[in-house]
């Protein structure tokens, strides 16, 4: 078939997209306008908290101890500093007294303590300046945010002769919650305008490099509105906005640069608009569907976790994949019908393109690259593993913790409050374990308490508490180690492993991290194998070979070690921490190498498909290993840097936020995507399949007839002269005899 008659046929995925381009552009605008007023208010809605397993031990002693001993689970604190004067004079106890009356009378409010009412020790500040008032706010996580905007403002500021500061918990969660909301505005405004300018600079046309952004807004908005939607049936985490930009924007750019991209290649070639739409959509088209499946799959494995913290960025992740694969795919062929040659209007680069176009081959560098890379493929393989390795090593000493009021910034008022708590109150606020003992007797309860109390790494017991008109008591253990460490860690085991004639149950930060450890543990080789099996089908149905689906897998995963390695030796260890201007916890928070590699396992098999499916395209059309590897990078390996650089620069942006999570996510994910693009693709795909050479297409009868009946390639379907996998390649210069085709 003639490169113009396979143009002109137009399926009918294409017909529908182009025969009424107006109509789906404004449909697509009638969309947008929808999801504005969807999404409107999405942010108030979603929730800050979500690393506890809901279903854990720990939950369930948290949530029953706040219904019988609120006082036990305070989540606000009231810090009263008396400017100088001691806690105990007249002055500033009577105020102190009064804080806490009015605290009392608040009807949202329960379990209110204060130093001045019951003189214990922990409640007052080591110097003596300055006492706690603690409080449990009821509800769940959005219903608390609502009473802290309320509380914080009517007890924060000077009282007399006392100043308060606002803590605790829920004091935390709030300040994270508003500090994410307005670092992703700082991050967009930062963004848009620098990757708009890369795209100029990769297109050349203004009017080329506005389509993609066009995609991404259309994904964006459209994910908010999806996110909205879900609020109203589960909790949702404040978290997975940031997502939501950077994927939206990232991956719609990807997928717009490869189509748009594409489409001017086969006008380039002459064909008119339409039937360039048609040929773009059969190929880069069909790619951009593999890509989104590959990633939706990827990010679709959170939601195997019990932590609401994973599964909204499941939620948010999929519905933004999903919108922006379905936005370039519907909405930007319509756009390019329209355009059709003005999409090459308002070139900033005239002068430089007319010069490359006439002294060079568009992609020549990476196709030297890969010639380089084949030559030496055993030295490249084994040097750029090795040095993947070498910056993961890090990860070794990774330390699993939970998030505090150290993820916020040292301006935050809740995180300044937390520290001076933490400095300069007896004992550590956070690090007591917490026993429930429901339908336990007196003497049950004492012989229990005398063993907790034997165990070799326990200081004290304190308690029992009892509950008027209930069987329920609680104790509470003291531990020899720091809040969440090792041995504090084996103490929750240790007590949960002492035996009972009655029900007991242990909370405490060090118990929710162990049951946090648990639960990922026991999701995350369901979660692994959803993302291997999706990934090796959907690339087998695109190669039609077995051995390319492992290396794309293997080759993904090594990808992600230095990012694994950063993370410990910048977050963990702190270096860098004041550069960067966080404070280290000495630890990751336990869920988020499980968010960070599901993501950017994602978006390396975004490059990797892009990549691959040229590679296979041409070797569908001349049967030349080695060759249609050069082939591939020389296509793909610009349009692939590109689009990992404005994908980088999102991140990055998402990356300046205040709240080190968030931080590490996106400075984690840029440089996973960077290396996977610069290393991965560039030097260490094309070595190794140098290195596997004609095996890399090979496929067992059985698999080949299957792919041969319901596989999917970029190329057109014509006849393929593909030489049998033990056929070695031409040396340059010398003919190859045409041998029968065989896809795959």
């Amino acid at each position: 078939m003639s490169e113009v008659n396979r143009g002109e046929t137009v399926g009918g995925w294409t017909r529908a997209v182009t025969a009424r381009p107006r109509l789906t552009l404004l449909l697509a605008l009638l969309f947008t306008a929808l999801a504005v007023v969807a999404g409107n208010g999405v942010a108030d809605r979603l929730s800050s908290g979500g690393w506890e397993a809901p279903d854990s031990q720990s939950s369930y002693a948290t949530a029953a101890l706040a219904r019988h001993f609120p006082a036990s689970q305070p989540n606000l604190v009231l810090l009263v500093d008396g400017k100088g004067a001691d806690v105990d004079s007249p002055a500033v106890a009577g105020e102190g007294q009064d804080l806490a009356r009015r605290l009392a009378a608040d009807p949202d409010v329960t379990g209110v303590t204060s130093y001045w009412g019951t003189h214990a020790p922990v409640l007052r500040a080591k110097d003596g300046r300055s006492a706690m008032i603690t409080a449990r706010l009821r509800g769940d996580d959005n219903a608390i945010a609502k009473e802290v905007k309320r509380i914080e403002p009517a007890y924060r500021g000077t009282h007399g002769p006392v100043g308060v500061t606002v803590g605790g918990a829920a004091a935390v969660r709030h300040d994270l919650q508003t500090t994410i909301q307005q670092d992703l505005v700082r991050a967009e405004m930062i963004a848009l305008p620098i990757t708009l300018v890369l795209l100029v600079m990769v297109f050349g046309s203004a009017v080329a490099a506005l389509l993609p952004l066009g995609v991404g807004i259309v994904a964006i908005l459209g994910t908010s509105a999806v996110l909205r939607g879900i609020t109203e049936l589960t909790s949702v985490s404040v978290f997975a906005e940031n997502l939501t930009t950077a994927l939206g924007l990232g991956l719609a750019i990807d997928y717009a640069l490869f189509i748009v991209r594409r489409f001017r290649e086969e006008l380039a070639t002459g064909l008119p608009p339409r039937s360039a739409v048609g040929a773009t959509l059969r190929t880069a088209g069909r790619t951009v569907l593999f890509s989104a499946l590959t990633v939706a799959a990827s990010l679709s494995a959170m939601l195997v976790f019990p932590q609401y913290f994973l599964r909204s960025f499941a939620y948010a992740g999929i519905a933004v994949v999903l919108l922006a694969a379905g936005a370039a795919l519907i909405v930007l062929p319509g756009a390019l019908m329209l355009l059709g040659a003005r999409v090459n209007a308002l070139d900033l680069r005239k002068v430089v393109r007319r010069r490359r176009l006439t002294t060079g081959e568009p992609g020549a560098g990476y196709a030297r690259v890969a010639r380089l890379v084949m030559r030496r493929a055993p030295l490249f393989a084994v040097g750029a593993v090795a040095a993947l390795l070498l910056l993961g090593l890090p990860f070794l000493q990774v330390k699993f913790g939970t998030a505090d009021d150290r993820q916020l910034p040292a301006a935050a008022e809740s995180h300044q409050v937390q520290q001076h708590i933490r400095h300069e109150f007896p004992g550590s606020p956070d690090g007591a374990i917490t026993v429930l003992a429901e339908g336990a007797a007196p003497a049950q309860l004492a012989a229990y308490e005398q063993r907790i109390a034997e165990l070799p790494d326990v200081v004290r017991v304190d308690g029992p508490v009892t509950a008027a008109g209930t069987r329920a008591a609680y104790l509470t253990v003291l531990p020899k180690g720091e809040a969440v460490d090792s041995g504090t860690q084996g103490l929750v085991r240790q007590i949960r492993d002492v035996p009972t004639d009655f029900t007991a149950s242990v909370t405490g930060q060090a118990a929710v991290l162990v049951d946090t450890k648990d639960a990922i543990a026991a999701k995350l080789p369901y979660a692994a194998g959803i993302i291997a099996v999706v990934t090796l089908l959907l690339v087998f149905l695109l190669t039609g070979s077995v051995v390319i689906p492992l290396q794309a897998v293997l080759l993904n995963a090594l990808s992600l070690t230095a990012m694994f390695g950063s993370v410990v030796w910048v977050f963990q260890d702190g270096h860098l921490s004041g550069l960067l201007g966080f404070t280290s916890t000495g630890s990751i928070e336990t869920t988020l190498p499980v968010l960070m590699f599901c993501v950017a396992f994602g978006l390396s098999m975004d490059y990797g498909v892009f990549l691959l499916s040229r590679i296979k395209e041409e070797y569908d059309r001349t049967g030349d290993h080695r060759s249609s590897i050069v082939f591939g990078l020389q296509r793909t390996g610009r349009l692939i840097t590109a689009a990992a650089v404005i994908l980088a620069v999102v991140m990055v942006a998402i990356g300046t936020s205040r709240v080190v999570n968030t931080k590490m996510l996106g400075l984690g994910i840029a440089l996973a995507v960077l290396m996977d693009a610069m290393v991965v693709r560039t030097l260490l795909v094309p070595a190794v399949m140098r290195l596997t050479g004609r095996a890399t297409w090979w496929a067992p009868p059985v698999l080949r007839r299957f792919h041969e009946r319901f596989g999917i390639s970029e190329g057109e379907g014509a006849a393929a002269t593909v030489p049998a996998p033990g056929a070695r390649d031409p040396r340059p210069g010398e003919r190859r005899d045409p041998e029968p085709a065989a896809k795959g």
